[in-house]
């Protein structure tokens, strides 16, 4: 569907029980836009809702170089995946007045950031964005039935490469290495992404509006 801002913020709004937690998850390959698209709906619900990234579970960069995965940073197997389906079992079913905290991504650093974001008890929907909220292997099999609804995000390649690149150059790598990155590394995380896609409840095409 060709959904526009105000459509989808409609529509996660609907999610929103007082009393009863639910999970909204923004799924799709790595440049579609996910971590735009759900900071803007938790931006727009207030505190009817608060984000958790799925990229907080990166394995450090030292475990990577340990497992000798350091050139695939971001393929399936360089997340905790278990901890990740841990952490939402948790966020579903919170214990009254509990604070539920859960880890952030630092781009600047490339290493995850640990209890860095609350999650209280009485927040209705937490949404949550990320690659593999859609894969079915192993541990990230178990994402499916903790979250509520997942949107599968699809941009065209073009443009979703294209802001890849940039967001790379952004960060600090040279543009020939973001440009290499990008097409040896996250695109063949996107074919991975992409074999998810019927399983979601809901798939957006295009740039957003609105």
């Amino acid at each position: 569907m060709d959904l526009d801002l105000d459509q989808l913020v409609g529509r996660a709004r609907g999610l929103v029980v007082p009393g009863r937690r639910r999970i909204l998850g923004i799924a799709g390959p790595p440049g579609a836009g996910k971590s735009t698209l759900a900071g803007e709906l938790v931006a727009r619900l207030g505190g009817e809702a608060v984000l958790v990234p799925m990229d907080g579970f990166h394995l450090a960069n030292s475990e990577l170089r340990r497992l000798g995965r350091t050139g695939r940073k971001g393929a399936p197997d360089t997340f905790d995946a278990a901890g990740y389906a841990a952490l939402l079992a948790r966020l579903r079913s919170p214990e009254p007045g509990s604070v539920v905290y859960a880890p952030d991504f630092d781009r600047s650093l490339e290493e995850a950031l640990a209890g860095s974001i609350p999650v209280s008890a009485d927040v209705p929907l937490v949404v949550t964005e990320g690659n593999y909220l859609l894969h079915d292997d192993g541990p990230w099999a178990q994402v499916r039935d903790l979250v509520d609804e997942i949107w599968y995000l699809q941009l065209a390649d073009g443009e979703r490469v294209r802001r890849l690149v940039e967001r790379h150059v952004r960060h600090g790598k040279a543009r020939p290495y973001a440009e290499r990155w990008v097409d040896e590394s996250d695109e063949v995380n996107a074919a991975v992404v992409a074999a998810g896609r019927a399983r979601a409840d809901l798939v957006i095409t295009g740039a957003l509006t609105g």
